[in-house]
């Protein structure tokens, strides 16, 4: 008896490889690809029939990316069609109500985790980058995936706001002029052009240890040490060599290099952008409790989500305007970067985003669709997204 799960938004309908069997169990199907270090990807351009998809439906499927606008979807719609006499099971879900009440309750705790004291400076940097606006995907990220397993948000809100002071500290160091030098971050001035090189430096590394304490000091004992011991470990292997810093010097050594390729530029990303996406997700599920299969199902999934992530970033550097984007564009290609676009083609590194969307809500068809919402939500967002 077979069946398609599909999660359906504004722009397109799209599908999860999804089956059940006899006995009513849902199940992967494979789509044959090369795999590099644990994400399976096929460096193609989707052309949708491996998907699944009907004809009819397949010019659409393809065209989201490119035709998506600055509008937002207020409904994600997770559907499960099954044959004619079985019905239908639809259950509607309002992402840009939950986006935003999570992203409200997330910058209300992070103001309350760094408050103005002593030294006023440094916590004035911190503050400056760390409330100065974002999306909190990752902090959401963390909540939803706990939520999706039976947690609740104030068990992994401490988590949640480690999750963003790291990545604001990613963001500070990024700007620096040893590094990027950027001017412009979320459409104001970099910290280092308010603070000064020396504080925007130290306000990144006091917001890298602070958020190691905050996870400790503030998440609550009923999730156990074993749990807080096993985030902690999951954080600081996101943030070393194995994870940020590893791929930003990587990424570094890649500049201005003629023979940098697409298995090289994903090493770049995984370990530099998506290990955070992984790392939140991966700890909201520890945090709410999951089982290791759920875990690492959710682990797959958060990481085809990062890697999606950068590639949309690497499109919108070379299609939108740095006032669209908040943040400079084009300065991927005045340093001669790597990127998607600049390896694989526009319409194929387009082409390949809807591949890795398929591929992250594919991981969590096992899980009850109303729980899952919010992370199918998130990942059309993340492919929808204009800046």
């Amino acid at each position: 008896m077979a069946y398609s799960g599909m999660v359906r938004s504004f722009q397109g309908v799209y599908f999860m490889a999804v089956a059940l069997d006899r006995n009513r169990n849902l199940k992967r199907i494979d789509i044959p690809s090369k795999r590099f270090d644990g994400v399976s990807t096929s460096f193609v351009a989707c052309n949708g029939e491996h998907l699944g998809l009907p004809v009819n439906l397949k010019k659409e499927f393809l065209s989201c990316i490119q035709r998506a606008s600055s509008s937002r979807s207020s409904n994600t719609i997770v559907q499960f069609a099954n044959l004619p006499e079985q019905g239908k099971k639809v259950v509607e879900f309002d992402f840009n109500k939950y986006m935003l009440s999570k992203a409200m309750a997330v910058t209300e705790a992070l103001d309350k985790a760094i408050p103005h004291s002593y030294p006023q400076k440094i916590h004035e940097s911190m503050r400056y980058s760390l409330l100065a606006g974002g999306k909190r995907v990752r902090p959401v990220l963390c909540i939803a995936a706990c939520e999706l397993v039976g947690g609740r948000e104030e068990l992994a809100m401490p988590t949640a706001c480690a999750m963003e002071m790291i990545h604001t500290m990613s963001l500070i160091h990024d700007d620096l002029p040893c590094m990027d030098n950027d001017d412009l971050r979320r459409g104001k001035p970099t910290n280092h052009k308010v603070f000064g090189q020396d504080t925007a430096l130290l306000a990144g590394d006091a917001l890298h240890a602070f958020a190691f304490e905050h996870i400790v000091a503030f998440t609550s004992k009923s999730v156990g040490s074993d749990g807080i011991l096993r985030a902690v470990t999951e954080l600081a292997r996101a943030t070393g060599p194995q994870g940020i810093m590893g791929g930003q010097i990587v990424d570094i050594a890649s500049e201005r290099d003629a023979f940098v390729d697409l298995q090289t530029l994903e090493w770049i990303h995984i370990h530099k952008t998506a290990v955070l996406f992984e790392c939140a997700t991966v700890c909201g599920a520890i945090i709410g409790g999951a089982s290791g299969d759920e875990i690492e199902r959710i682990r797959r999934f958060a990481r085809y989500l990062g890697l999606l992530f950068q590639v949309v970033d690497d499109i919108l550097d070379v299609t939108k305007s740095s006032e669209d984007l908040g943040k400079t564009a084009g300065k991927d290609l005045v340093s001669d970067k790597a990127t998607y676009p600049k390896l694989m083609g526009l319409e194929k590194a387009k082409g390949f985003s809807l591949e890795l969307l398929n591929k992250a809500k594919e991981e969590l068809s096992c899980f009850d669709p109303m729980k899952a919402a919010p992370l199918f939500g998130l990942a059309d967002y993340m492919a929808l997204r204009q800046n």
